[in-house]
């Protein structure tokens, strides 16, 4: 998979986890940078675990035009704390725009925290997410729903790859603050299951 990112200073960065976990002829950290002279306009500024399973980099590409296009089309209709307290909005918004076929994304604050040296002192940081399955426990009050494949990096500014700073996965969210994630290791393509409490707003469209 290629994961590309592009930030608003024009930076520009790719992580690729090979899905056939091939043979490994590298170590984890920084790499040679590698030989773009064929591509003028392409100027990579580091170069991270080459030969690994997880290799990544950051550039900086010379488009003609950087232009970023939003559909202003999401409306927020929820948002709670971590421990499921309502911050504005209403589950009843969230779950009559669900039966009516609305699309629904999250922006789940924290997320990547623990990707830092010291969690506590990560800066503040939202991941947004389109969401799939959903369902709603009626008796309960309780609504459940299923993250896209997303991927985590550390948090900073301007966000970038480096070794072992990123990861991949899925979410299952509930709007009591509980989230479950199950989070692929890149260099060794094996799972691990964790929880947590986070504060989420929803949002649909």
């Amino acid at each position: 998979m290629s994961f590309f990112m592009y930030n608003q200073d024009c930076s520009q960065a790719i992580a690729r986890p090979y899905l056939d976990l091939g043979p490994i002829t590298g170590t984890p950290g920084f790499s040679p940078l590698d030989d773009y002279s064929y591509m003028p306009k392409y100027h990579q500024q580091d170069n991270w675990d080459a030969g690994t399973n997880a290799p990544s980099s950051n550039f900086v590409y010379d488009f003609e035009e950087y232009h970023w296009l939003v559909r202003d089309s999401w409306r927020e209709v929820f948002s709670h704390s971590a421990d499921g307290t309502v911050v504005s909005g209403s589950l009843a918004a969230l779950t009559e725009m669900f039966n009516s076929g609305c699309e629904i994304k999250v922006g789940i604050k924290g997320l990547c925290s623990d990707l830092t040296d010291n969690p506590a002192d990560a800066i503040e940081h939202e991941v947004f997410v389109d969401l799939g399955s959903c369902y709603y426990y009626t008796k309960r009050k309780l609504f459940i729903a299923a993250s896209h494949p997303l991927v985590r990096v550390k948090p900073e500014i301007p966000v970038r790859y480096a070794s072992k700073n990123w990861d991949f996965g899925w979410l299952v969210l509930r709007t009591d603050g509980f989230i479950a994630r199950r989070l692929c290791n890149p260099y060794t393509l094996k799972f691990s299951d964790s929880e947590g409490h986070y504060a989420v707003r929803w949002f649909v469209r």
